[in-house]
């Protein structure tokens, strides 16, 4: 008997998705094979108004995971696929495109569950996997919460843990938002990353529709680049079982 697929925050989190709203039940669920995620909404807010960050967000921009503006109302779409590598590990591969005013831009990562427990999930980040976050996810009425407990920075072949003093903390929280969109409701996502004594250095909130659907020809052409990115051969620990 072949068991049905399982999503990275269902390795993890297992039960506890449970007890989230339906729609984001079905978010972060299972994507069935020959199915992608799509989803379209605006972000009411992108970025940072801290003009000193520009030119480290300008070298992430780079990567494709964050960018250096401060804008209001930005249109973006998301597209989810289900990703195995090649050491068997569930992923759910995104492109985010932000419709900028001065043009779209991409960003892409990859979340995989690295080991059980709440604590398992890691997502990798940009192009090439330079940053990837380990992350601690909690169901907390009906939403649902993932926070970072580190950030890594890959410098040649290794990883190398950011110390505690000095890493941002990225915060994340998907609700379902029963006001928004003329009052049918919407998912509403806020994403923020703070450092110690600087406090927030980038945001992103907003609000979106979701829907899964057969592979689009051309958005399955985006996520399989960034399947194969993040498929490629992890320069630390090839062939190993976990990063």
């Amino acid at each position: 008997m072949v068991r049905a697929p399982r999503s990275p925050y269902e390795l993890t989190s297992g039960s506890a998705l449970d007890d989230l709203h339906p729609v984001l039940r079905r978010y972060f669920g299972a994507i069935p094979a020959g199915l992608r995620g799509y989803g379209s909404g605006t972000f009411e807010v992108v970025g940072t108004p801290r003009r000193w960050l520009r030119p480290a967000l300008a070298l992430l921009a780079r990567q494709g995971v964050l960018f250096p503006v401060w804008e209001h109302n930005v249109p973006f779409t998301v597209v989810n696929a289900p990703l195995v590598d090649r050491d068997g590990r569930t992923a759910v591969v995104a492109v985010r495109r932000f419709h900028f005013l001065g043009g779209a831009r991409a960003m892409v990562d990859a979340i995989t569950a690295e080991n059980p427990g709440a604590d398992g999930l890691v997502d990798h980040l940009g192009f090439d996997r330079r940053f990837r976050v380990r992350l601690s996810a909690r169901v907390v009425r009906g939403e649902f919460h993932l926070a970072s407990t580190s950030l890594e920075l890959r410098i040649g072949r290794q990883y190398f843990a950011l110390p505690a003093a000095i890493s941002p903390r990225v915060t994340l929280i998907e609700r379902f938002d029963d006001a928004a969109n003329g009052g049918a409701g919407a998912q509403r996502v806020s994403v923020t990353v703070d450092a110690p004594a600087l406090g927030r250095l980038y945001e992103y909130t907003g609000t979106f529709t979701y829907e899964l659907r057969p592979d689009d020809v051309e958005e399955k052409a985006a996520t399989a680049d960034a399947a194969v990115a993040h498929d490629a051969e992890d320069p630390q620990d090839a062939g190993a079982g976990s990063r």
